[in-house]
């Protein structure tokens, strides 16, 4: 099945080399560019891609927006383009319903596998930026947007009434960015037990895809940027 694909970035060179990229390879097309958040929400609509990769800073309406209201009103994923430092809008990003995110400066190949792995319904949270994303938590938001909750001892709970201790073991590790193979490595289980741990966690948290299992993990203080 092929992925369709869209393109929302206002550098115009940006969006012609990731749509260069895209539509080169067997199995993606491209169905839709935009220069601002509008024109975002508009292609998302209009061309139903799988996925779309929405830059942050745009004209018109940001990419935050524009996500907020693409993940609300359709099943469109989008995955974020930040830089390396990670955009300040991070927690913005996360909340309005980003699957993922993708370095601007990426490879062509981690593009194409990021691509993939959100239009399964996956969610992606590169190393770096998962640092940087528990780094986010240590410190709390920026000034324009509001400081994540603090750990809650009545959540915290919950979370270890409702969780066995091997999820609550595989939720750390969720939370500290590792895939499903790393997962089944350092605990010595197989790649598909894994999986299987990481299902129930999202189907018992009501979780939409892993990101928000790391949220979850830090907000409900079952993991630490010290762990």
């Amino acid at each position: 099945m092929t992925i369709r694909v869209a393109v929302a970035d206002d550098q115009a060179l940006v969006r012609v080399g990731f749509c260069g990229i895209i539509a080169a390879t067997p199995g993606l097309t491209v169905v839709g560019e935009a220069g601002n958040g509008a024109e975002a929400v508009a292609v998302a609509k209009e061309a139903k891609p799988d996925v779309i990769l929405m830059d942050v800073r745009m004209p018109v309406m940001d990419g935050i927006e524009a996500t907020r209201r693409i993940t609300a009103s359709t099943d469109v994923r989008v995955l974020i383009l930040t830089t390396f430092d990670l955009d300040e809008y991070v927690f913005a990003a996360l909340r309005a319903g980003a699957s993922g995110f993708l370095l601007k400066d990426t490879l062509p190949a981690d593009l194409l596998t990021a691509i993939t792995v959100v239009a399964a319904g996956d969610a992606l949270l590169a190393p770096s930026v998962t640092r940087r994303l528990i780094g986010e938590f240590t410190r709390g938001a920026p000034a324009s947007e509001p400081a994540p909750p603090c750990p809650s001892a009545e959540f915290a709970s919950r979370m270890t009434k409702l969780l066995t201790d091997r999820e609550q073991e595989v939720l750390g590790l969720v939370a500290q960015g590792m895939s499903n193979a790393e997962i089944a490595d350092h605990l010595v289980i197989s790649p598909a037990t894994a999986k299987t741990h990481v299902a129930h966690l999202l189907t018992k948290l009501d979780a939409r895809d892993r990101i928000q299992l790391v949220i979850m993990a830090y907000q409900s203080g079952l993991a630490s940027p010290a762990a």
